[in-house]
C-alpha cells in the first residue's frame, strides 16, 4: 500500500479520523525502525469505554484515486449477498480486472445495527402417550422457549461520507496471497533489525504472525481504524501534547490493487479466486454498541444483544470452468458433499499444483467521519470550537460526518421507543419525515456529506 494524500474530492486533503474526544495528538506514520508492539502490550490495550479515541489522527493510506476509467462489464450474479463472477475476461486480463473491482466499490456495503431482545418462558403442557398395555396416559411436560420481544434494524449507510479508498494489504500482514494458506512479504512487525528483515521474500505465516493479525483485525473493527494502521499499545491512547506518539505505524504494501490483477491473471489454477473487501471505519463502535445497550436496558430488562452487520462488502471472482462454477452454486456443492466426493475435491485444492489458489489482499475502505484539510478557511469563533476544527502541522483541518455521540443522540429516543414498542421488523427504522421531504429547504439533519459528493 501506497501512503496518499490526494484527495478524492477535487479539492482538499482528507484524513482519516478515529472516534471522536477533545484535544488528543495526532498520529504519525512509523518507519521500518520503530518498535514493534509485543503481545503483552496488545494485551494490556486499556478497556474501550477508558480511551475513546476521539479528535485523534489516524495517518493517511490507501492508492491515489484511479484516474477517469470505462467500467468493464462483466457477467456476475448475487450469492448469499456477495457478488461472485465467472466471467473469463476478469480471468485473463488484469486491466479488465481492475476496471471491474474499481466500478463494483463504487457502491458502499450495507452497514446496519441490529437491536434484539429475548426472554425466556417456562411453560408446562399435557402429552398423552400410550402405555404397555395400549391405554392412553396423561404425561406433563416442563419446556422452556425464548420469546423475540424487539427484532429492529437502523441502517448506517447513509452516515458514509468518503470513500472508496483502496487499499492493500501491508506486506507485514498475513492474508492470501495466491496460496491456500496465508503468506507474508515482509516481518516488518516482528522484526526491527534491517538484516534479519527480508522484504520482498513471500514466506509462510507463523502461528503466532496469524494470531497476532486476527487481535489487530479486531482491534481496527471496534476502534474503528483504517486497515492501513497498526494499533498500538496504551501510551498511544494515552498520549497528550502537540506530537503525535512516536510508536504508531503505518504499514505499507509493495503492490497496488492493479498489480494484485495481473498477479491473478497470470496464475492458471483451476480453482482460484480473487476477492475484493469492502470495509467501513471511522466510529468507535465498541463504544457505542456499549451506549445502546444501555439506552435498550433503560427500560428493559431482559436478554439484549446488540451488533454490527457488514453485507454486500465481498466480491469474489473465480474462473470460468465447469467445476468452479459447480463449487459456486451451494445446492450442487451440497450434493457433492452428500456423495462424499467434494473431499477429494478440497485435497485437490489444498495440495493440487494447478488446484485452488487464493488471493485477498485488498479492498476499499468507506469513511463514517474523517478529517479534509481547509488550508484557506476562517471558521468563526463558535465554529472554532464545536471540535469540528483541529490545527495541525499542514494547516486548518475541519471534521466531515456525524460522530458517533451526534448520531446516538438523535437515534436515542427512537431506540428507547422501538423498545417499549415492540417493534420487530426486518425494515430498518426511519427517522426521517418523509412528508417533509416535499418542503422547499427542508434537509435530514443527519446526512453530512461533504460538497459536491
Amino acid at each position: 500500500m501506497t501512503n496518499d494524500k490526494k484527495d478524492p474530492f477535487d479539492s482538499t486533503e482528507l484524513l482519516a479520523a478515529g472516534p471522536s474526544r477533545a484535544n488528543p495528538p495526532p498520529i504519525a506514520a512509523g518507519g521500518p525502525h520503530d518498535t514493534p508492539f509485543s503481545q503483552e502490550a496488545l494485551d494490556d490495550v486499556p478497556k474501550y469505554t477508558e480511551h475513546a479515541l476521539e479528535n485523534v489522527y489516524i495517518p493517511a493510506g490507501g492508492e491515489e484515486p484511479p484516474p477517469e476509467f470505462t467500467p468493464y462489464e462483466a457477467e456476475f450474479f448475487i450469492s448469499g449477498r456477495e457478488i461472485v463472477s465467472h466471467d473469463p475476461h476478469l480471468n485473463q486480463d488484469g486491466e479488465a480486472l481492475y476496471r471491474f473491482l474499481l466500478s463494483q466499490s463504487q457502491t458502499p456495503p450495507s452497514y446496519l445495527l441490529h437491536a434484539r431482545g429475548t426472554h425466556t418462558e417456562h411453560k408446562t403442557r399435557t402429552v398423552w402417550r400410550n402405555d404397555s398395555q395400549g391405554r392412553s396416559q396423561a404425561h406433563t411436560e416442563h419446556y422452556t422457549e425464548t420469546v423475540t420481544d424487539f427484532d429492529f434494524y437502523i441502517d448506517l449507510g447513509p452516515q458514509i461520507v468518503h470513500g472508496p479508498v483502496h487499499w492493500s494489504v501491508p506486506d507485514a500482514e498475513p492474508a492470501y496471497r495466491g496460496q491456500m494458506f496465508m503468506q507474508v512479504d515482509s516481518n516488518q512487525l516482528v522484526s526491527t533489525d534491517a538484516e534479519a528483515a527480508h522484504p520482498g521474500r513471500r514466506h509462510k505465516a507463523t502461528k503466532e504472525e496469524i494470531k497476532d493479525a486476527k487481535q489487530r483485525k479486531h482491534m481496527r473493527k471496534e476502534y474503528g481504524l483504517p486497515p492501513w494502521v497498526v494499533p498500538g499499545p496504551e501510551s498511544w491512547y494515552n498520549a497528550v501534547g502537540a506530537m503525535p506518539p512516536p510508536d504508531a505505524q503505518v504499514l505499507a504494501s509493495s503492490q497496488s490493487l492493479r498489480d494484485w490483477a495481473d498477479e491473478y491473471c497470470a496464475s492458471d489454477k483451476l480453482l482460484k479466486e480473487f476477492t475484493y473487501t469492502k470495509l467501513v471505519y471511522g466510529w468507535n463502535v465498541a463504544n457505542l454498541k456499549q451506549a445502546v445497550t444501555s439506552a435498550i436496558q433503560s427500560v428493559y430488562s431482559n436478554n439484549v444483544t446488540v451488533e454490527f452487520q457488514i453485507s454486500h462488502h465481498k466480491i469474489r471472482v473465480r474462473p470460468d470452468n465447469r467445476l468452479s462454477r459447480t463449487l459456486s452454486n451451494g445446492w450442487l456443492k451440497f450434493l457433492l458433499c452428500i456423495l462424499l466426493i467434494y473431499p477429494f475435491i478440497w485435497l485437490y485444492k489444498r495440495f493440487g499444483r494447478r488446484g485452488g489458489g487464493r488471493w485477498e489482499v485488498c479492498g476499499g475502505a468507506y469513511a463514517l467521519k474523517t478529517w479534509r484539510l481547509e488550508p484557506n478557511a476562517i471558521p468563526s469563533p463558535q465554529e472554532a470550537n464545536d471540535g469540528r476544527w483541529m490545527q495541525i502541522p499542514d494547516g486548518l483541518a475541519h471534521l466531515i460526518g456525524e460522530r458517533e455521540g451526534e448520531w446516538f443522540q438523535r437515534w436515542e429516543g427512537a431506540i428507547r421507543g422501538a423498545v417499549m414498542r415492540r417493534i420487530r421488523s426486518t425494515t430498518p427504522l426511519e427517522l426521517v419525515n418523509t412528508s417533509a421531504l416535499v418542503l422547499d429547504g427542508y434537509r435530514p439533519a443527519y446526512i453530512q456529506r461533504p460538497p459536491g459528493c
